[in-house]
């Protein structure tokens, strides 16, 4: 018998049969539609009536609900990207769903499914095979669904339906209470060139969607819930996220992470080369204190951003939970020309060019308290990088400076020592990119370096501006109400002025 002859039965659903260990689960495909008017929320289950919160779509933990929880509290922030990545992407993909089917017997001990030990004679599935493991299972309006891993991927759909029909679509706060401007389905169809026409039929696209019984022949009710509850944490323990840089080495949308990757293999400064330590972490976001390289992955797709936000940005998404449209392929040589161009300028500098010496980049990074003491280079530190690049980035695509001008005077700055030792007071660096009291590079200094950068390469001009600058790196470099001068001598704040200009 072919099996797809029952497919037209909305009370059944076609599926394949799998088991792992004891787990049995039925593997099957339902549209976008389906799921969001036919699965809940575990949150919405009978047995949490009492508890449950209609505005959350939450449970209140307390003693009686604190052993029934079975997945982790709704966010309702996500909803509006999730909603957003599957109005706006072509090449849209959302993981299979894995949801709990449970007929009302379940919920009722005094059903005649439980034996005299109050255990299920049959499975709370109901499936019927065709071909070995191929056959149907019952859906049919007696049995709850509800997403055990999948929830919110779920409420995206949720939204997705909601947008479409609607036309907008609440921002929430994770606890459901709205926050900002709604998105507008005209301003998502204006922004992304999207077809109205093919709208409605983004619901009608398949998802994957994997059943477990509540319950399985021959358990307790508290059995069948501790295993499900089991299912639900193996099944997050075992999903490794990705780290900053495996994202930044796969993301294919992001302009900024691909020139950062085409660089970080094609440029001489970074590029592997035999009997030469790898100078890319291409995994960890940052550095550790023996690491041999000169910066990481995500560094250099931070300094791409910094560099070319003034030049390219349309290439950000419209939300910072969005994902990016990639860029159009003129535009991503552009790009890749101009940071390419960025980085010869860049590798040019003394400080970089003792690389070429045999001078090992573990030596020019570390402190003067470290054994064995280095130079103390920020530009070795992969904060120090982005914070130059992103003055850079400011003056010559905000201020248009010339970029031969720039490097004419940061030459200069760099062979007179500037980028080094700035874990001692007479550099402009301490107490913006080291920690004087904790003696280690301080990352919270960026975007001050940043503007102190702008400002010694001759960018600012207005008086206010100054004058915040100069209030800023007093407070940066004062401890306990005294400021250290640039003779590494205890003076008031405002003795601490600003350097000149190079």
């Amino acid at each position: 018998m072919n099996p797809t002859t029952k497919t037209a039965d909305p009370n059944k659903i076609l599926v394949h049969k799998t088991r792992m260990g004891n787990t049995e689960a039925y593997l099957g495909a339902v549209t976008l539609k389906w799921l969001a008017n036919r699965v809940s929320f575990a949150s919405q289950l009978p047995l949490f009536q009492n508890k449950f919160d209609p505005n959350t779509n939450n449970v209140a933990i307390d003693p009686e609900t604190i052993e029934e929880i079975l997945q982790r509290p709704l966010d309702w922030s996500r909803q509006a990207a999730l909603t957003q990545y599957l109005i706006t992407k072509k090449a849209r993909k959302f993981p299979a769903v894995l949801v709990v089917i449970s007929p009302e017997w379940v919920d009722n001990p005094n059903a005649p499914q439980w034996d005299n030990n109050k255990r299920a004679t049959e499975s709370a599935a109901f499936f019927t095979s065709e071909d070995a493991d191929l056959g149907f299972l019952d859906i049919s309006a007696e049995y709850s669904i509800y997403a055990l891993d999948g929830q919110h991927r779920l409420m995206g759909v949720r939204g997705l339906i909601e947008l479409i029909a609607t036309g907008e679509l609440p921002r929430y706060t994770k606890a459901k209470k709205p926050t900002g401007k709604s998105i507008l389905l005209d301003r998502l169809v204006e922004t992304y060139n999207l077809d109205r026409s093919d709208l409605n039929n983004i619901i009608q696209e398949k998802i994957g969607i994997e059943f477990i019984p509540a319950v399985i022949k021959g358990e307790t009710r508290t059995e069948a819930k501790r295993r499900i509850r089991s299912i639900f944490v193996h099944v997050n323990l075992m999903a490794q996220h990705l780290s900053k840089g495996q994202l930044a080495l796969l993301n294919e949308d992001n302009g900024f992470s691909i020139l950062a990757r085409r660089v970080a293999v094609i440029h001489p400064l970074f590029k592997d080369l035999p009997q030469r330590n790898p100078r890319v972490n291409w995994d960890s976001a940052t550095v550790s204190a023996k690491s041999t390289v000169l910066t990481t992955l995500q560094a250099l797709e931070n300094s791409a951003q910094a560099y070319l936000d003034f030049k390219f940005p349309h290439w950000k998404p419209l939300d910072k939970n969005l994902i990016p449209l990639r860029p159009e392929q003129e535009e991503l040589e552009q790009g890749l020309e101009l940071y390419n161009q960025l980085w010869d300028c860049l590798a040019a500098l003394p400080s970089y060019q003792k690389l070429s010496e045999n001078k090992e980049t573990l030596d020019l990074r570390r402190f003067s308290h470290e054994k064995p003491p280095g130079e103390g280079n920020l530009l070795f530190r992969p904060v120090g990088q982005v914070a130059l690049i992103r003055a850079l980035g400011i003056l010559v695509f905000n201020k248009e400076f010339l970029l031969a001008d720039i490097f004419t005077k940061l030459g200069q700055y760099d062979a007179d020592g500037g980028f080094s030792a700035i874990d001692f007071p007479d550099s402009l660096w301490y107490g913006v990119l080291f920690d004087p009291n904790k003696r280690r590079v301080l990352v919270s200094g960026k975007d001050l370096a940043t503007r102190l950068f702008v400002y010694i390469l001759g960018g600012i001009e207005d008086k206010m501006e100054l004058a915040f600058l100069r209030r800023d790196l007093a407070e940066a470099r004062t401890i306990e109400g005294r400021s250290i001068s640039f003779e590494g001598r205890l003076v008031s704040p405002k003795n601490v002025g600003l350097p000149a200009i190079l």
